[in-house]
C-alpha cells in the first residue's frame, strides 16, 4: 500500500480531525502530503492551518480565498432554481463541496499527485459529494477516506493519536464536545451528540453563531430592498455588492433578525436519518426576494414548470452530483428561465420573518388595467364563458358516461 501513492491532497481545515488525518496519511501511506485549505467564508482566519501544516513538514500548501467564487458560480446558479431539499433545506453544506473537490483535483493535477483525501465520515453525505466530484472530474484518481480505513474509531483514540504524534489537542476538543459544526458564506449548520435527540429542544442560545432568535430581536422590523438582473441579486438598498459581500450582508441583515433558524430531521444520501440545525439568514431572504421578483417577471408556464423541475435539481445537489450531465441540463433551463427576471423587491425583516411588501420591475408581466376590479375596455368579461365551457368538455362527456346517457 505504501508503494502505490507518492503524493496526496488533502482538504486540509487546520482542525484536529484533518490534522491527525495528515499526520496518519504520512505515517501509513509514507507519502507526500499537499494540503488544501479553501476559504468559503467560515469566519475565522486560515493562517493558523498553513502555520500547522508547515509545522507538520507540509511542503505545498494551498489556502485559498474562494468567496467569490462560491457565491457567483455555485449559491447564485443554485438559487436561480430556488433550491430546496424536502421542503426546508437550502443546501448550505451540499452546494460547498463540489467546489471544493473541483480544486482539489486541479491542484493534484498541479502539483502531479495521484490521490486525494477527506475527511468526512463514512456515515454522512459528504463523502458521496467529495468522491462524486473528484470522479466526474478525473476518473482515475485515487481517493482515501481515512475515516473508512483506520481504526481511529471514537474521540478518545483520535485524541490520544494526536497527543503521541504531539499534534495540539484544542482544550475544546479534550471533553464530548455538545455538537459539530460546518460553516461557509451561506450557512452554519450543527450536528450530532446533544442535537441527536429529535424531540430534545435545541439550546439556541449556544447552537446559533450568526444569528439570534427570533425572540431576542429587536421589536421594530429593517425594511430593505433587493434589486435582482438576470435572476440574481446585485443591490441592497440600492447600493450595488459584489457576490460574497452581498450574501454576507443579507447574513448580517438575517441574522440580527433571527431570520434563518431551521430545526430538521432529513433523509441522508446514505439511507439514513439525521437531525441538525441549520442557519442560513441571508439565504433565507434571498428566498422570499427571487420568488416575489419572479412573481412579477416569469410566464405563468415558465414559473410553474420551474416549480416542478425544483425538486429534481435539489436532490442532485444533495446527492452530490452537481458535475452530472442532468444538473447540467437542468441549470441551462433554469438560466434561460432567469434571464427576464429584474427589478426589486422590497422586505420587512421582522423576529424571524421575511415580509414582502413590494415589489416593481421593467419587465413586469403584470398589468393593473387586465386584473383591476373597476371597468376597464382592455378584457371582455364574456370571454370566460367559452373558456370555461371548452374546459369543462371532457368532465361533461365523463360525466355523460357514467350516468349511461344516450
Amino acid at each position: 500500500m505504501s508503494d502505490t501513492i507518492k503524493k496526496v491532497v488533502l482538504a486540509y481545515s487546520g482542525g484536529l480531525d484533518t490534522s491527525v488525518i495528515l499526520r496518519w496519511l504520512q505515517d501509513t501511506y509514507h507519502c507526500e502530503v499537499v494540503t488544501f485549505t479553501a476559504d468559503l467564508g467560515q469566519g475565522g482566519e486560515l493562517e493558523p492551518a498553513r502555520q500547522k501544516a508547515e509545522a507538520m513538514g507540509v511542503r505545498e500548501i494551498h489556502v485559498e480565498d474562494l468567496r467569490e467564487t462560491f457565491v457567483k458560480d455555485y449559491v447564485f446558479p443554485m438559487f436561480r432554481a430556488n433550491a430546496v431539499y424536502e421542503g426546508t433545506y437550502l443546501l448550505g453544506t451540499a452546494i460547498a463541496r463540489p467546489l471544493i473537490a473541483k480544486r482539489q483535483i486541479e491542484i493534484a493535477v498541479a502539483t502531479g499527485a495521484d490521490a486525494v483525501a477527506h475527511g468526512a465520515t463514512g456515515k454522512g453525505n459528504d463523502q458521496v459529494r467529495f468522491e462524486l466530484g473528484y470522479l466526474a472530474l478525473k476518473p482515475d484518481i485515487r481517493i482515501i477516506a481515512p475515516w473508512r480505513e483506520w481504526d481511529l474509531t471514537s474521540r478518545t483514540r483520535l485524541i490520544e493519536y494526536a497527543e503521541k504524534h504531539q499534534i495540539p489537542v484544542p482544550r475544546d476538543k479534550r471533553g464530548e464536545p455538545p455538537f459539530s459544526q460546518d460553516a461557509n458564506l451561506l450557512h452554519i449548520s450543527s450536528e450530532g451528540k446533544a442535537l441527536e435527540d429529535p424531540w430534545q429542544e435545541p439550546d439556541y442560545d449556544h447552537v446559533l453563531s450568526r444569528m439570534v432568535t427570533p425572540m431576542a430581536a429587536p421589536d421594530r422590523p429593517t425594511e430593505i430592498t433587493i434589486d435582482f438582473e438576470r435572476g440574481d441579486p446585485v443591490a441592497i438598498d440600492g447600493k450595488t455588492l459584489s457576490p460574497a459581500t452581498l450574501l454576507a450582508r443579507l447574513n448580517e441583515l438575517g441574522g440580527a433578525n433571527g431570520v434563518g433558524a431551521l430545526d430538521l430531521v432529513e433523509n441522508r444520501f446514505v439511507g439514513m436519518k439525521s437531525r441538525g440545525v441549520y442557519e442560513t439568514p441571508g439565504g433565507t431572504i434571498l428566498l422570499h426576494a427571487r420568488r416575489a421578483m419572479e412573481s412579477l417577471t416569469l410566464d405563468r408556464g415558465a414559473m410553474h414548470l420551474k416549480d416542478e423541475l425544483m425538486p429534481r435539481y435539489a436532490e442532485l445537489i444533495y446527492n452530490g452530483f452537481w458535475f452530472s450531465p442532468e444538473r447540467a441540463m437542468l441549470q441551462a433551463a433554469i438560466d434561460t428561465a432567469s434571464e427576464p427576471v429584474r427589478g426589486t423587491v422590497r422586505l420587512k425583516l421582522y423576529k424571524g420573518n421575511v415580509i414582502v411588501t413590494g415589489r416593481r420591475s421593467p419587465g413586469s408581466l403584470y398589468d393593473e388595467a387586465m386584473v383591476t376590479f373597476e371597468e376597464d375596455s382592455v378584457y371582455d368579461q364574456r370571454d370566460a364563458a367559452g373558456f370555461i365551457r371548452l374546459n369543462a368538455l371532457r368532465l361533461r362527456l365523463l360525466a355523460r358516461r357514467d350516468r349511461g346517457d344516450e
